[in-house]
Parts: C-alpha cells; structure tokens; sequence
C-alpha cells in the first residue's frame, strides 16, 4: 500500500515560544466538545446506515449527560466554592461554563437537526418509524390502550404541585410530564390552572412497539413501529386525572450533580459507603433541565426556578428527549433491519491459537498480541476459564474495572475458587457509574471464596492484568495477560484494544510484584518490565520523550491514546518539536495540546478517528535512534492516569509483535483518509481527504480485512507471535506535511466502503 512522502519541516529556535503560556493549551471541556461533534459528523454523514447515524445519535447524547453530571457539575462547585485555580489553558470556571453553553447549546440544536430532517425522516422512508397518537389506526390504538391499562397505569403516581403538594424529588436522569389542567366544572371566568408531574417510569420500556400496517405510508410497508412510553402515558393523560381536562402535557428531564464523594480515610466499609453515595447522586443538584420546545414559558419559568437553575441551563429540545434511549432499535438483532445497519463482522480466531491442546503450552512458545476486536476476546475468557478448570494451576489473579452482565469471567474466578484454587480479585468499587455492578460481583465473588480486595485508599486500579500460577512437573511456571482494554466481553465487540500474552519471567515477577502492592502493605517495588503509576510513570513518559529530543530531527515519537492533557508531558512535546522531532499523535478524544503553532509545534500532527469502532487503545512508539521501543498501556497522558489510577505500561518485547504494531497498526492507523480528522491549532478538526490519485484508506476496516486473512490462512503460516505477518511492512514515515500536519482540505463526510 503506498505512501504519500511527508515533507521535513525546518528545525525551529527552542526559545521560539513559552510551552507555558496558556494560549499553548486548549481547554479540556472545549476539547470533550469538539469530540462529541466528531461523533455527531457520524449521524450526519449520509454515507453511514441509517441505523448506525441513530446509534451515533444515540452516543451524543449518552456523551453528554456523562459530561454534564460529572464535569459541568465540577466546574458549577468550583464557581460557587470561589475556587481561584485554573487549567493549564488560564480559563476560570466562569469562562468554562459560559464556552460550555454556547457550544452545547449549539450541538443539541444539531443533534435534534439532523434527527427531524435526516435520520427520522430517513427511517420512516425505510420502514422505521415512530407513531404518534394521531397517527394510530383504531386497531393499533386499541392495543396501546390495553397494555397502558394493564401495565403502565397500575405504575404511575400523579403527584399535584400546589401549597399543599410540594414540587416532588425528581431522580437524576428521570424523564417526567409536566401536566397543565382544569377543572371541568369550573366556570371559565373562574377556571385555574394547576399543575401535575407524571414521572415516566423507569421500570417499563420505553419503546412499545405497535401492529405495523403497510397502509402506514412507508416504502415497501412499515417493518418496525413504535411509540414512546411519554407518549403512550400523555395519550391517557386525562385517566389519570378524572375532574379535569389536560389543557397542556411537556416531557422534561432532570440531570443531577452524580460525582461521587466518598472519604475511604473515614470509611470503615468502602462498599457499604459507595452504595450510600449511590443513593446520594439520585439527588445532587440539578445542573442541566431538558424540555419539550413547545412547553408553555411560565412551566420553564417554574420548573427552572425549583431546581435552581439559570436559564442558559435549560435545552429545550424539538424531538424525543434523551435520544439515547432510541439506541437499542439500532442495535436490536432483527433481520428486517439488517440493511440499514454496517455489514456483519464477527472477532476471528488467531491463527496460534485455532487449534491447540493446552492454551498455557502456546503462550509458553511464543507471545500472542490480540487486536480487539478484530480478533476474538474469547482467547482471554478461554485463558482465564481454562485455569479455572485446570488441576495444575494454583492461583489466579485478577483486576476487574469494568466488566459485563453475567460475565463469563467472574464466573470462572467462581469455579476456580470452588475447585479449590487461590483465587484473588482485586475490584474497582469506583469505576463511574459501574458501581452498583461492581458491588454485585464482589459480593458473588466473595460468596464464592474468591479472596476480594478493593485496591489502595484513594486510588482507582485501572490496570488490567491477570496472572495465573501453575505447577508444571517439578517447578511453578506464570503466565500472565496485560491488556489496555477492561476484561469485558459486550465492550470487546466494540472497543478497539490490544491484549498480550505472556510467559516471560519479568513480566511475571511485576505482576506478582504489582498484586502484593494492591492487596498488602508491600513497599513500591523495582520494577523490571512494568512502569507503574502513580510510582512514577509520568516521569518514565517524560523521560522517554526527552531522549528522543537528545536525537534532534532524528528522533520519531507515535503516541495513540484516548485523551492528552497534561501539561507537563505536553510541554515535554512541545520541546521534541522545536528539536525538530517528528510527533504523530492518535488522539481519539481531548487533545489540550495545539499542533502546528510556529516555532511550538510545527512538527507535531494530531489525527483522531471515530468510526463503527471505539479506538481505545494506548500505544507509544519512540524510535530511539533505530532501536525500536513500542510500549502498551492502560493510562491516557491524563494528570488522573498518572496521579490518582494504579496503571501499567508495559514493553513489547517480542521483536516480531513490536514490528507489528509499529507497521501495521500504527502504520494503517495513520493511513486512515476516510474517518480521520485533523487538529488545526484553533482546536477544530477537518477530515482527513484522499489526494490525487490515493486510494481511499479505511483503517477499521482494513483491520477487519486483515483479521479475515490471517484467520483464513490458518495456524500453519506465522501468526499473533512465531514470526511476521504477511502484511504491508512500510514504516510510518519521519516527517510531516508542511504546515504542521494540516489537513489538505477541510471538506466534511466520506466514502463508507472500506479501502
């Protein structure tokens, strides 16, 4: 596959520019933004299936209800706590959120755009579509009133809002009706308006499918009908108020403040005060209200003044609130839907491991590089399930950050720990908003026998790792799996990450090393193969950038990340570029740092790709003058990652698997011209677009590709470890476009076949 060459930039002065200066840093918020947009540009790029463009709808607004729980909560404590300090990028909180407002008040208006005139539109055409109370034929009306009779009326709790009724406490994230009513008999010149909340329960599903007909309009017939359960209940709003007549009925929705506080200096027990906190983040502050755009001015006016929020809190939104609840009718596993969804990928077997015996005799022979999830997370669930059954293991350890419902792999710590065996695993109590899952595990964990810690005090274990402990013949043999993924098989399917197997010695003896330090009171060790934080990773990172500034323009750094913030690593950046460094950074989310600046970063490219895939993992390449360091990782280049996770990177020492990272996945990464976009120094993004006569380059794609070939080719060619894969083998290349790394044009959208 070829190349375009990139031109050499002329080295700049290193006293050019201040790397402090705050203009040097883009704003972390702003930046989150400018992500949500670039999975937004997915849902309005008319190439994408229709329901894929809903499910990136979908995520937008997953995305931004995240966003506003935790960080515009954060910012509204620090505005009212008087909190003086500011980011790297000198923004006060006031600043932020007023920027904040803005651009999310834009985005949802494009959001809800691209549904009414785009997707909705489109799906109805196709079949799909969302049927309105007048829209329902007398059948379909008949069989919507007999389920609301028989299961949603029974639920519902009308509550009046008057002196004697106060205004209820409404649940974060609850959707409710904001009813407007009169009394019947009332005179008119008499007749008052009162008010009633319906909260919309969330107990039921919210999307209720109807009888389709083919006389509905669609092309070809209604395939898929349905109507939203605010919608069913606003239908019968007046059963549930005899008396009255409803002169009005608005859906609105709450988000609260949900960051957890937790003190685990004061805790006697971590996991009975998360579950107390969980009960607490039901009832935060409001920071954000949501409401149907034809909701009468006096009911915003009232409802923004009980829960206490400024009017630029308010969103008022023209379509159904939170469109991420739509998210399950693009992932529904219906075949009538099939054509309006990407084509069908299934994770592929690697070829060393599609046929074996013993899995622990394979890892023995050679590393094994997974890449999620083009090729199978099952190989990790077999590896851990297989210990669990195997009578020469002695022992498995286990990180679990975030793992599925009715994981396969706690499942099998449970029988390892039933079949006698040493089992430790180390939960994350706070992994956000997986708290109430993690409780449960630990406790069927413990239930089990499984030996359960919950990490260090004041610290999240983020790291993935497990290792497994097994006698073979007369001595103890360890293997061990580091990942820069959770042990999740639902988000394997759809993350992007890298897993490694290994039976190396020094890996074994950090990992045995990092568990001691998790579940006793063992000092910091010297680490052999393992860079751990907080104990001292960002420093190795900063390092590792330094020396390449000590090669000048012969130095090459690739770092692929989910998020860069920290300032002191990106002024490390900065300073490799004015050595004349070449830096491409795979950025998939926030970027604080702004490429291109004259004399600061004119060598330094940021690329981020949002595709059918989640990019989610850490890899960092430095050259070191010829002499290859490829590096996996579970932390981003984030102060939290460095500062307040447990993290691991690790080598790749296998030369064989580090020239495929580099030369492959790197290498495609960077290719990418169809779902990649640029970051210009004013912190937008352009989409990266094929010049001349080059072929359009679909990176996820060309990993799916790949995975076919190789698992096709079967376990007698080299594979995940004995040797090469028979793959285009160009080396990223040294040097930048001039400009910096710019994009060619800013032209929006692109081809979806795959290259």
């Amino acid at each position: 596959m070829a190349r375009r060459a990139r031109k050499p930039v002329l080295v700049k002065s290193p006293v050019a520019a201040d790397p402090a200066n705050a203009k040097l840093f883009i704003n972390r918020e702003l930046s989150w933004l400018e992500f949500n947009s670039r999975v937004l540009d997915e849902a309005r790029d008319a190439s994408v299936p229709l329901l894929e463009r809903l499910k990136f709808l979908a995520i937008v607004a997953s995305n931004l209800d995240e966003f506003f729980m935790i960080r515009v909560a954060g910012l509204k404590q620090q505005l009212s706590g008087n909190v003086a300090e500011t980011p790297a990028d000198g923004l006060t909180p006031a600043e932020q959120l007023a920027a904040i407002s803005a651009r999310a008040h834009a985005m949802v208006a494009e959001q809800y755009r691209v549904w009414r005139e785009e997707v909705g539109p489109g799906l109805e055409r196709a079949g799909v579509r969302i049927s309105r109370a007048s829209q329902l034929s007398p059948e379909q009306r008949a069989q919507l009133s007999g389920y609301f009779s028989r299961e949603v009326w029974p639920v519902l709790t009308p509550l009046a809002v008057d002196p004697g009724h106060p205004f209820p406490m409404l649940g974060n994230r609850s959707l409710n009706l904001a009813i407007l009513l009169h009394r019947e008999k009332e005179k008119v010149t008499r007749r008052q308006t009162v008010l009633a909340v319906v909260q919309v329960p969330s107990v039921l599903r919210r999307i209720n499918e109807v009888i389709p007909f083919a006389a509905d309009g669609a092309a070809g017939g209604t395939r898929f009908a349905f109507m939203l359960l605010e919608d069913l209940i606003a239908m019968h709003a007046g059963d549930l108020f005899p008396g009255f007549r409803v002169v009005g009925c608005s859906a609105f929705r709450v988000t609260r403040n949900s960051d957890l506080s937790i003190d685990e200096d004061e805790a006697d027990d971590l996991l009975k005060t998360i579950q107390k906190e969980l009960r607490r983040r039901e009832r935060g502050s409001a920071v954000r209200l949501e409401i149907a755009h034809d909701t009468p001015a006096e009911i915003v006016s009232f409802l923004r003044s009980v829960l206490r929020l400024e009017d630029d809190d308010v969103y008022r939104i023209n379509g159904p609130l939170h469109l991420a609840d739509l998210g399950p009718i693009a992932t529904a596993p219906r075949e009538d839907l099939r054509d309006l969804r990407d084509e069908p990928f299934s994770p592929q077997i690697v070829p060393p491991l599609q046929e074996y015996d013993d899995i622990f005799r394979v890892i023995t022979q050679r590393d094994i590089l997974l890449q999620h999830p083009y090729e199978s997370f099952e190989d990790v669930v077999e590896f851990i399930s297989e210990a669990a059954g195997d009578p020469k293991v002695l022992a498995i350890k286990q990180t679990l950050y975030r793992t599925s419902a009715d994981s396969p792999i706690v499942r099998a710590l449970i029988r390892a720990a039933e079949n006698g065996k040493q089992v430790t695993a180390v939960v994350e109590l706070k992994a956000r908003f997986d708290e109430a899952p993690n409780i449960q595990w630990a406790r069927a964990l413990e239930d089990a026998g499984v030996h359960v810690v919950y990490g260090l005090i004041g610290l999240k274990t983020h790291c993935k790792v497990s290792l497994v402990v097994r006698r073979e013949a007369d001595k103890i043999k360890r293997y061990v799996h580091l990942s820069t993924g959770n042990y999740n098989p639902a988000t394997a399917r759809i993350y992007g990450d890298l897993s490694y197997f290994t039976a190396r010695d020094a890996y074994a003896d950090d990992a045995g090393a990092l568990f001691n330090l998790l579940t006793g009171y063992s000092s910091p060790p010297s680490w052999k193969r393992f860079d751990v934080a907080p104990l001292g990773l960002q420093e190795r990172i900063i390092s590792l950038i330094d020396r390449e500034t000590a090669l000048g323009p012969k130095g090459r750094i690739i770092a692929k990340m989910n998020s860069l913030v920290d300032a002191t690593v990106i002024k490390a950046l900065y300073r490799a570029s004015q050595a004349g460094v070449q830096v491409d950074l795979i950025v998939r989310g926030i970027c604080c740092l702004r490429p291109g600046v004259p004399g600061t970063s004119d060598n330094i490219r940021v690329t981020s790709i949002v595709d059918r895939f989640l990019e989610h993992a850490r890899i960092f390449y430095f050259d070191n003058g010829g002499k290859r360091e490829v590096y996996l990782s579970s932390a981003d280049w984030m102060p939290r990652n460095f500062q307040r996770r447990v993290e691991v990177m690790f080598p790749v020492d296998d030369e064989d698997l580090r020239d495929r990272v580099v030369e492959e996945i790197l290498a495609i990464t960077l290719d990418d011209n169809v779902k990649a976009r640029r970051l210009l120094a004013d912190g937008t993004y352009v989409r990266v677009r094929p010049e001349g006569d080059a072929l359009p380059v679909r990176s996820q794609y060309r990993f799916m590709e790949l995975a076919r070939e190789k698992a096709q080719a079967g376990p007698g060619i080299p594979g995940a470890g004995g040797g090469p894969y028979q793959v285009r083998t160009t080396p990223p290349p040294r040097s930048l476009p001039a400009g910096g790394g710019q994009a060619a044009s800013p032209a929006v959208g692109a081809a979806a076949a795959p290259a």
